[in-house]
């Protein structure tokens, strides 16, 4: 009698190919599936036998686009909680990490993501710094050379999500250009990660003649319509999940385009909704039809990015599998890697722990700063000024532009009978000690101060609040702990999560993590933070790619233009 690992019996078992689940008997051998016996008239002689009657049997969840240090978790402790959500694959991009350190953080979260319970592949990071050194001030670069080295790792699926969509159109002399043209010339086929927001017509079929195929960015209707038509890849995070968008893709049967992914998703979330089957199960509440969400979690992202071993219960193929007792629910309650069972409820996980190297710890390198550090000098004689204010949006990471009048006292703006807080942006690499002031209104906090290292993608310092003594008491704590994202007020910390390794990333297990930021998401919004993730709009304030007005350490920046604006609205400018 033929001899397997392991035998489960009486499961209802997903088949990819019809899209369906029957109930069948699998066997597994050396980590992969071997056999699917419909007919159940087999028995075989197994290490493991496993009654799974009444339970449905679907293949491990895999997400193509996502970022770890999005969770602010190291990946392993973040592919443990992965594992409790079915997640047996993801395809990361360490552009956060790399605009830190370069090409040796994207080395050692390769390392740091070996031998944890699920597989953990890697995009190249293509937009390092995000856009460029006269817009912003990253820890590192990566360049052309860099990228070329990057494609000789077994771990790199694909090429990271191209952001700087505005200037791969209008610069060809860019390294990512050049890259792009030996990547479709040496390794044709290889994926090309989208992020386009707002390109139609002309510019997006130029965007796609590069050879990028994909978009995970949010679209309105018309946008994703367009993407659709012309043969891009649509990956669709949460916040794509609007009626309209899903409706269009069910009249029309779109589901072999399109996958579902996370891109970020906060430690506090992932631990209280869940990662990739929080999104496919909130599409099926929608409408989304679960034999098809099941697929658009599993089967096409897998085709998405060349895993051809994965994605499906066939023979053959790696055993990456969960045991679900609805499936609509996407939750499982028990989750097996190569045949192995990894997580089941109640059982720890089994912390090894990855030493980064010592400078990684000390890397938040801003000196001591004063409130007088916070003074905004006015123009010589001026008694009031007009200025230009990021005004904060509710929905999405956007920003508006906002012009306010405001007085001017000693030689200095007097912003604060003025309803705007005010931002700054500290150089804290030890490249140039450069720092750049804003003013914030809208849906952010009203008051109280912010201050994180977490800011997107260069992760300078912002710090923005309603009093230059605690601005000053932020700043000085962030440098002592290293990094952090915390809120503050009468020089005391009202919530903090302790970010160490290069000010972007906690070691503590993925539980605490949770909950210190759900404190820090708490407390801001308490401070009148009424954003739908207060986290990811203070941390994205700084991302010169994303529109209208953003603010780095080289000033404010007008996105779509792709240049620096002066905060203070000289005389005889047009308002």
């Amino acid at each position: 009698m033929e001899k397997v690992s392991l035998w489960i019996r009486g499961a209802k078992v997903w088949n990819a190919y019809e899209k369906k689940f029957e109930e069948a008997d699998v066997a597994v051998e050396k980590g992969r599936f071997c056999y699917i016996d419909r007919e159940r008239r087999t028995f075989l002689d197994a290490e493991r036998i496993l009654d799974a009657t009444g339970l449905y049997l679907l293949p491990g969840l895999i997400d193509i686009h996502m970022h770890i240090e999005s969770t602010m978790m190291t990946p392993e402790n973040l592919a443990w909680a992965l594992a409790g959500n079915g997640v047996t694959t993801i395809v990361s991009e360490p552009h956060e990490m790399a605009n830190v350190k370069g090409m040796r953080g994207i080395l050692e979260m390769i390392q740091a993501g070996k031998h944890v319970p699920v597989d953990i592949f890697y995009g190249i990071p293509s937009c390092v710094p995000s856009t460029s050194d006269e817009l912003e001030t990253a820890g590192g670069k990566i360049g052309f050379a860099e990228m070329k080295a990057l494609l000789e790792y077994p771990e790199v699926a694909c090429v990271g999500e191209v952001m700087n969509y505005r200037g791969v159109l209008e610069e060809p002399e860019l390294d990512i250009c050049r890259f792009l043209s030996y990547v479709r010339k040496e390794r044709p086929g290889l994926p090309i990660e989208g992020h386009c927001p707002e390109l139609v017509g002309r510019e997006l079929a130029a965007y796609l003649g590069l050879g990028i195929d994909s978009d995970h960015t949010e679209h309105s209707l018309e946008e994703v319509r367009q993407r659709i038509e012309n043969g891009m890849f649509l990956e669709i995070q949460e916040k794509m999940l609007r009626q309209e968008i899903l409706d269009y893709l069910i009249s029309h049967k779109l589901y072999e385009h399109c996958a579902f992914v996370t891109d970020d998703t906060m430690a506090d979330t992932l631990m209280e909704q869940g990662q990739l089957n929080h999104v496919a199960a909130k599409a099926v509440e929608m409408g989304f039809p679960l034999e098809e969400a099941v697929y658009c979690a599993t089967y096409t992202p897998a085709r998405r990015m060349r895993f051809f071993d994965r994605g499906t219960v066939a023979p053959g193929k790696i055993a990456d599998f969960q045991l679900v007792e609805r499936p609509e629910t996407f939750r499982p309650i028990s989750v097996f890697k190569n045949g192995e069972e990894i997580w089941r409820p109640g059982r720890k996980p089994m912390i090894h722990g990855y030493a980064f190297p010592e400078d990684f710890y000390t890397s938040v390198r801003v000196p001591e700063v004063s409130p007088e550090f916070f003074r905004v000098p006015a123009p010589k004689g001026a008694s009031f000024v007009w200025v230009r204010v990021m005004e904060v949006a509710r929905g999405g990471t956007h920003t508006h532009e906002k012009v306010v009048k405001m007085p001017v006292q000693n030689g200095f703006v007097d912003w604060q009978g003025s309803g705007c807080l005010l931002a700054a942006v500290l150089e804290r690499h030890g490249i140039d000690g450069s720092r750049a002031f804003g003013f914030l209104t809208g849906d952010c906090h009203k008051k109280g101060t912010i201050a994180t290292t977490y800011l997107h993608d260069h992760h300078n310092l912002l710090v923005a609040g309603d009093s230059p003594e605690d601005m000053a008491w932020a700043v000085g704590r962030i440098r002592r702990q290293q990094g952090g994202y915390l809120a503050v007020r009468k020089k005391a910390v009202l919530a903090e999560l302790a970010l160490p390794v290069c000010g972007i990333l906690s070691e503590r297990p993925a539980e605490e993590t949770g909950a210190a930021l759900k404190h820090v998401r708490s407390v801001m919004r308490e401070l009148g933070y009424e954003h739908e993730n207060p986290i990811m709009s203070f941390a994205c304030l700084g991302l010169p790619v994303s529109p209208e007005l953003k603010l780095t350490n080289r000033g404010l920046i007008e996105t779509r233009a792709r240049k620096k604006v002066s905060l203070i609205i000289k005389e005889g400018e047009r308002l």
